[in-house]
């Protein structure tokens, strides 16, 4: 080995790095993102999750309890009427969490030897493992400890020993908090966004830099069609990839959608025509194919630590979870799991739905452009 080629080389390949601004900030700016963001972001700590209760009790010493938990910051209480209102929530997917107080609330704390210990319901949302079994943990606390107080102040006798509460808990969707589901539902997500993003910005710059592209673009082609003749068959590939993750994960992992199955593989289907299109925008910007894949890579981080494919969103800061809404990923990932551990069906998720079509139009319209100012 010599070692002034060796010397050479690694000069060359120095300035080379040096001179390309694209990959100093990749270099630089990806390594301290990711720290701040597993640092700050990425906390498994309860904060300000939305709380549904139903007081039935309603009584001063209910409003007590629910008021030292809103206190705390820990949860939100959003006080629901009836016990289907509440499960519909749940449902939904408005509150992660609830507590159920019984109409003899009050009463238990004056039982026998003065101080019994009520019994309180809490339900939550089992999909996210990880977060159901923290919330579930500060609940039994917060409830326990308010409880000790209220029996203190009102009805412990001097010497006696004041009670606490029982909890009684209840996990939806996933009783046996079992985390494949969870990551199942979220996996499609990160495969449709980071993988069909890759594949097209790649394969569109390699036809540019071999002058195939260039060649598609003199013919009387439109901009329309050239964009859709890109996108539709590796759509259709995409497409047919879902339906085998489906069934993958039904007969290897024993996870099959709660909801419609025909309705997941049609809002994927559509959510992989986003994707591509967005794959069509970085290869108009990317001059060649490894600025295009630094690229996608760099799309891949947002992607993963704030679109809810591994960590809730509900756990993560206010501000972080609005920028989190400017990924399409989040809405899809989101639909992903009400479909497959909620069972949710079109009606209910018509928001999310709405927000991924108006993204597809954007992403469209923009790729479309790109293509056209090209030619």
């Amino acid at each position: 080995m010599s070692g002034r080629r060796l010397w050479t080389l690694m000069r060359r390949e120095a300035l080379a790095t040096l001179r390309d601004p694209f990959t100093i900030t990749i270099l630089i700016a990806a390594p301290l993102a990711a720290l701040l963001v597993f640092g700050f972001v990425l906390s498994t700590e309860v904060s300000h999750l939305a709380l549904g209760v139903l007081d039935a009790s309603d009584t001063p010493a209910s409003r007590r309890l629910v008021a030292d938990l809103a206190a705390t910051g820990t949860f939100d209480p959003r006080p629901y009427a009836s016990r289907a209102a509440l499960e519909h929530a749940l449902v939904a997917g408005d509150v992660n969490v609830a507590v159920v107080v019984p109409p003899d609330f009050a009463r238990e704390f004056g039982g026998a030897g003065g101080v019994t210990a009520p019994e309180i319901q809490v339900l939550y949302d089992g999909g996210e493992a990880v977060l159901a079994g923290n919330a579930e943990a500060y609940l039994r606390r917060l409830l326990s400890a308010t409880a000790v107080r209220i029996n203190t102040e009102r009805y412990a006798s001097p010497g006696q020993r004041p009670g606490g509460i029982e909890v009684v808990t209840r996990a939806a969707f996933n009783p046996r908090l079992d985390g494949k589901p969870f990551m199942v539902a979220g996996t499609f997500g990160f495969v449709l966004s980071f993988l069909t993003v890759l594949i097209t910005a790649v394969s569109i710059v390699n036809e540019r830099l071999t002058g195939t592209f260039e060649q598609l673009q003199v013919t009387p082609a439109t901009a329309v069609e050239i964009l859709l003749g890109k996108i539709l068959p590796l759509g259709a590939v995409f497409t047919f990839d879902v339906v085998l993750m489906v069934l993958v994960a039904g007969y290897a992992l024993q996870v099959w959608p709660a909801g419609s199955m025909l309705f997941f593989i049609i809002v994927s289907a559509f959510y992989v025509l986003v994707s591509l299109a967005l794959g069509v925008i970085i290869s108009a910007t990317s001059a060649t194919a490894a600025e295009a894949v630094q690229k996608s890579v760099l799309f891949s981080v947002p992607l993963v630590q704030l679109s809810g494919f591994m960590f809730p969103l509900r756990s993560m800061p206010r501000l972080v979870r609005w920028i989190a809404q400017a990924f399409p990923a989040t809405h899809y990932i989101s639909v992903s799991r009400a479909i497959y551990l909620r069972g949710q069906g079109p009606l209910t998720l018509l928001p999310e739905l709405g927000l991924i079509a108006m993204f597809g139009v954007l992403m469209m319209a923009y790729a479309l452009r790109s293509i056209e100012a090209r030619r």
